[in-house]
Parts: structure tokens; C-alpha cells; sequence
């Protein structure tokens, strides 16, 4: 039976890796090209930088969820085999489709990280083109909110099929044949 603290536990680790995602996508940083107070050169300018922090965050909450929810199963691989049937299949299936939607999360949930925290350092003369002001593009951090999401369904699914196959190992202690009244 798969441990409801464990599943409820992860859920919230989920619920705020999701949350802050989607805050790290409302809150990307924007820049503006500015002239000096000169006249001569220009130069970026940003605003907050939150988004960054929002992203790392909802990259160590997804992968404190992942880490539980794999050690929880033995990361598949370890322990007592699995008993053969449907839920074994599932899980081995759920089990593969976990891992590569939380590295695509982490994935954009880093990269947005990363493009967000970068600045445009260099000025450029008034006469030449204005910096370019680059920063992350519109939908990194939500598509890193989607794949938290998928990845925190699945893992849900993943460790509630591992449960189901694990099942209980203790042999029936009953007689194997059927009884018998005895022939008169």
C-alpha cells in the first residue's frame, strides 16, 4: 500500500515547485536600452531579478520531490523484485516517463534561471545600434510549470503502481491443497 504521508508530502513539494514556476514566468526580467547622462552612449538597463530566485527554487523544491519519491521505490532498481503483473508494467512505464519529464522541467526550469540572471554589461556609442537587452523568452518558465506539473502526476501514478506491485511479501501460511472430510 503506497504511504499517503509520502504521497501528500510530495504533492506539496510539487504544488510549490508548480507555484513558483508560474511566479517565475509573471515575473521575468525586462530590459530597456537608456542613453547616459551625457548624450553619448547607451546602455541596459533591468529590472528585478526575482525571477531568478523563483526558478532556482522551484528547481530544488521539484528535485527534493523527485529524490523522495525515489528513494521511497529504491529507485526501481534496488530491493526485493517486484511481483510480475500489470502494475509492474505501469510502473516500470510511469518509472521511465517520470524521469524524462523532470529533466526537461529542470532543464527549463535552469535555463530560464540562468537567461534571466544574465545582463547585457557593454554600452554602445549613440551613432551605432542601441545594445541589444536580452533576457529570457516569454513561455521558458511556463513550460518548466507544465513539465512540474506532468512530472508531479506521474511520480504520483509511478510510486502508487511500484506500491501496488511491491505488495505484501509474507507468504500465506495457509494448507496449498483443498481440505477434505474423511470418506465414510
Amino acid at each position: 500500500m503506497a504511504s499517503k504521508l509520502l504521497l501528500a508530502t510530495v504533492f506539496i513539494f510539487d504544488l510549490i515547485a508548480f507555484g513558483l514556476a508560474v511566479a517565475a514566468e509573471q515575473r521575468r526580467s525586462t530590459g530597456i536600452s537608456k542613453l547616459d547622462s551625457e548624450g553619448n552612449y547607451r546602455y541596459c538597463v533591468y529590472d528585478s531579478d526575482i525571477a531568478t530566485g523563483y526558478g532556482v527554487g522551484a528547481f530544488l523544491f521539484l528535485l527534493v520531490s523527485q529524490v523522495i519519491i525515489m528513494a521511497a521505490s529504491k529507485c526501481f532498481c534496488c530491493g526485493t523484485p517486484l511481483k510480475p503483473g500489470g502494475s509492474r508494467a505501469c510502473a516500470v512505464l510511469l518509472f521511465i516517463i517520470c524521469w524524462v519529464t523532470f529533466l526537461i522541467a529542470e532543464a527549463c526550469l535552469l535555463a530560464g534561471s540562468v537567461r534571466n540572471a544574465y545582463h547585457t554589461k557593454y554600452t554602445t556609442q549613440f551613432f551605432n545600434q542601441p545594445p541589444s537587452c536580452e533576457t529570457v523568452r516569454k513561455g521558458v518558465f511556463a513550460a518548466g510549470a507544465a513539465f512540474v506539473l506532468f512530472t508531479g502526476i506521474i511520480s504520483e501514478f509511478y510510486y502508487t503502481s511500484y506500491s501496488k506491485a511491491r505488495g505484501s511479501s509474507a507468504p500465506y501460511g495457509g494448507e496449498a491443497g483443498v481440505g477434505m472430510a474423511s470418506y465414510k
